[in-house]
């Protein structure tokens, strides 16, 4: 997918490293460097993990590839799937102070859209704004696009019962924020 370019005082704002993130990158070489940062600074800006390469323009990638002193080329030998990638992802949770949506966080958040706004808000695109939210709020990854979506959808039509936020024991919850680009937070915040 073709970006558009980025403007260079958004490139700063948004896509430099911090020196408190510096120690989380510092150990790790070439592409697993870049790679992390990447995935780092894409979850700090739009709240999930990219889905792959295509999601990070190029601009972007150059602009981090010279911080972390690695080629941009690089970038094509970073594992997209896997242990590496899933381990990355992880101690950028718990940096941020996230975790991975559960079966009791579901169940607590179908009861929290009950009893605070789906008897208020029949709009599936504004429940679904909230639940995220709230999530972000709560410091949890939520589940995917298409749960949260089918959950939201079927269940703002049937309140007042309390919604069901269908989930599996673990939640692959990679999706913050992200369900429709008016649903998007500004940058998350350290919470330290």
């Amino acid at each position: 997918m073709k970006h558009p370019p980025m403007h260079i005082d958004e490139l700063v704002e948004h896509w430099t490293i911090l020196d408190e993130e510096r120690d989380l990158i510092a150990g790790k070489r070439n592409a697993t460097r870049l790679g992390f940062a990447l995935l780092l600074k894409f979850y700090t800006q739009h709240g999930r993990f990219p889905r792959g390469r295509s999601e990070l323009p190029d601009d972007v990638v150059e602009h981090v590839a010279k911080q972390v002193r690695v080629p941009a080329a690089e970038l094509g030998f970073y594992e997209w799937s896997g242990s590496t990638i899933e381990y990355h992802r992880h101690q950028i949770r718990t940096d941020l102070g996230f975790r991975i949506c559960t079966t009791e966080d579901a169940t607590k958040l179908a009861v929290w859209l009950a009893e605070e706004v789906a008897h208020a808000e029949q709009r599936p695109e504004r429940v679904r704004e909230e639940l995220l939210k709230h999530l972000c709020e709560e410091r949890i990854e939520p589940p995917a696009p298409g749960r949260t979506s089918r959950g939201v959808t079927a269940e703002s039509r049937s309140c007042p019962s309390p919604p069901v936020i269908q989930a599996p024991k673990r939640c692959r919850c990679r999706e913050i924020l992200a369900v429709t680009s008016a649903e998007r937070t500004p940058r998350t915040a350290r919470s330290r």
